[in-house]
């Protein structure tokens, strides 16, 4: 721990609620990698959705606790007042912000027939509007003496296909997806880094014994994806060695053929 281009970097890192989760596995690389970080979780949204989510003080401890190295904070970022309370948290905690990766999401389940403007409010506020709210309040509060500012934003397979019966998803990630390479030019001359990454069909528990059987053939790697195929492309994202790159949306889906699925 400690060495490294990560020694002394300073991420949030949102959406963070259960342990089989990308979230939790983006956090624990970087705390391995010598990081700060500052979780952002939910709990209430996971409270009532099939599978639920691991409790705040089961996630912090097997991270190790609330330490000098790592900070909470609980917020509903479909709040618009949330996105800046959760990067001052990260400044207050630790005294700058060096990282963002937004990396939660509200999940739907509706398709045209059955889409209400509620449910399409909900995804575009939590998914679109906070991840934009949440780039403008980090460009805010970083230093840009300290250099190397990093933006990793989440998106979807939207672009590649198409998602049947996840609606409003789609429109808020593929809103995300749009906006990336505006935002990298809006921040370059700052130094600040604006990617985002499209992780595939993640198994992070969400998915039927059906599914995963259907679609395991489509996978050159005959498996899922697992959050720790995404987590060490995050921590390049997030470290000096990645200044070369902007305003990218990366394809990390391991070869996923989706004419198969």
């Amino acid at each position: 721990m400690g060495n490294g281009p990560f020694e002394e970097r300073i991420v949030v890192v949102t959406g963070v609620d259960n342990r089989a989760g990308i979230g939790f596995a983006i956090v624990q690389r970087l705390l391995d990698d010598g990081a700060k970080v500052l979780l952002h979780s939910y709990s209430r949204y996971h409270a009532g959705r099939l599978g639920g989510g691991d409790s705040v003080e089961d996630l912090l401890s097997e991270l190790g606790g609330i330490s000098e190295r790592l900070q909470h904070i609980e917020a509903d970022l479909g709040d618009p007042d949330a996105p800046p309370r959760v990067i001052a948290a990260a400044v207050d905690a630790f005294g700058a912000v060096d990282a963002l990766v937004v990396n939660h999401a509200h999940s739907s389940g509706q398709s045209l027939a059955t889409v209400s403007p509620e449910e399409l409010d909900r995804a575009w506020a939590v998914n679109a509007r906070a991840a934009i709210l949440l780039v403008q309040a980090f460009a805010a509060r970083h230093d840009d003496a300290r250099g190397n500012g990093r933006v990793v934003l989440f998106t979807s397979g939207q672009h590649l296909g198409p998602m049947a019966g996840e609606l409003p998803y789609v429109l808020s990630k593929g809103a995300v997806h749009q906006a990336t390479r505006t935002l990298a030019d809006e921040l370059a001359d700052r130094g600040i880094t604006v990617n985002a990454i499209n992780p595939g069909p993640v198994d992070t528990g969400w998915p039927s014994d059906e599914l995963r059987d259907r679609l395991r053939p489509a996978f050159p790697a005959g498996r899922w994806g697992r959050p720790q195929d995404i987590a060490p492309i995050i921590a390049w994202l997030v470290s000096p060695d990645s200044a070369w790159i902007t305003g990218q949306v990366i394809d990390a889906e391991g070869g996923f053929r989706r004419h198969l699925g």
